[in-house]
């Protein structure tokens, strides 16, 4: 069966969906009423072009990955009628869990939304295949990128993404371990499980100037490295390079623009982010000729590398307060999106590359800069 990224961003994107009819997911109870009953009620009188933009466009790109997926393996099934109903029954299925939640309020006219989103989605995804723009896109990733990548694919272009919440350090992703174990004393606590929390003998002190410095180079470098071991050619992997240098400093401006305001998009760019940029352009540059496996081992020994550092280290206050705008901002539920996905997406690329370069002999015939 061909590959496709549609496929696996698809879920990614349905998680996501999850994630966010269902914020801040507590105080869960019955309201004594059936939860399907706001299928018959009348539609509401008040609405807001916010509330009817942001549920259309928000599941219009499912429609879309979902169609896209069927079309791009084949199948036989109409792929925008399969498209609009599954996202119809998830759409369903989260406003019924909805009147379970007290700051939820479940609506017909959301579901119908919800809907007419998928199917406009789906339908681009239809007339792109027409106008013969996925046929193109085909030929482009058969040119650039090795068999079986779409799951590299995917983690690529959800990296900007996840560099748009407020990193401690900046590229540096997956530092959850203090959070973690803040979490589960509170839900631990007058408990006698609480006992068998185990304790630091020492408190976890800031990243040395040094160390911060390999986070954000190692940061930087995770999905470039990614791509060297997907493409083909020694220019893309140049490529690769450069753009994740781009991007990368363009979302983490995106970033720092959200949380304080245009005109302070460039602060977080400090001497140590002048390192470690520096350091990530060298170290790109000394490995564009590895084995694409080889990439991808080293790739994995960045993420291992990085993760350690950064759980080993603590958050300074200032951070805290960043993290505190961004949880009571008015897209709380988007901001708890992104956050969800910087904390846990050089996790995803750890999975991916433990099965990836275990099972994955194409890769002995990629781009080794040739």
């Amino acid at each position: 069966m061909a590959s496709t990224a549609a496929r696996p961003l698809s879920w990614i994107y349905a998680v996501l969906i999850v994630y966010a009819s269902l914020y801040p997911c507590e105080g869960w109870r019955d309201h004594g009423i059936a939860p399907w009953a706001y299928l018959t009620t009348p539609l509401p009188k008040y609405w807001t072009q916010f509330d009817v933009v942001s549920n259309v466009l928000g599941y219009a790109p499912l429609g879309f990955l979902v169609a896209l997926a069927r079309l791009r393996l084949r199948l036989r099934l109409s792929a925008v009628a399969v498209a609009v109903v599954l996202a119809g029954l998830l759409s369903l299925g989260l406003e019924t869990l909805q009147s379970f939640l007290p700051m939820r309020v479940p609506s017909n006219l959301d579901a119908l939304l919800n809907v007419l989103g998928a199917l406009l989605g789906a339908v681009l995804a239809r007339v792109l295949l027409a106008m013969g723009w996925l046929e193109r896109w085909s030929r482009f990733r058969s040119q650039w990128f090795v068999p079986h990548s779409s799951g590299a694919l995917a983690l690529m272009a959800t990296w900007p993404l996840a560099l748009l919440f407020p990193a401690p350090v900046p590229f540096g992703l997956g530092q959850v371990l203090e959070r973690l174990e803040d979490a589960l004393a509170q839900w631990l606590l007058d408990t006698p499980w609480l006992e068998w929390l185990p304790l630091r003998e020492v408190e976890l002190q800031p990243l040395l100037q040094i160390n911060e410095v390999l986070c954000i180079g190692l940061g930087v470098l995770l999905p470039v490295m990614l791509g060297y071991g997907v493409v083909r050619q020694m220019w893309q992997r140049v490529w690769c390079l450069a753009s994740g240098l781009i991007v990368g400093a363009c979302a983490s401006a995106l970033s720092s623009v959200l949380t304080y305001g245009p005109e302070h998009a460039w602060e977080w760019v400090t001497p140590e982010v002048h390192m470690g940029l520096g350091l990530a352009l060298v170290l790109g540059l000394l490995l564009l000729r590895v084995p694409a496996r080889m990439a991808l081992v080293l790739t994995l020994t960045f993420v291992v590398w990085q993760l350690g550092m950064l759980n080993n280290a603590s958050a300074d206050v200032y951070f805290s307060q960043t993290v505190q705008t961004w949880e009571q901002g008015r897209f709380i539920r988007f901001h708890g999106l992104i956050q969800w996905l910087g904390w846990l997406w050089p996790y995803a690329l750890l999975l991916y590359l433990l099965w990836s370069v275990g099972r994955s002999p194409h890769l002995d015939h990629a781009s080794s800069g040739a």
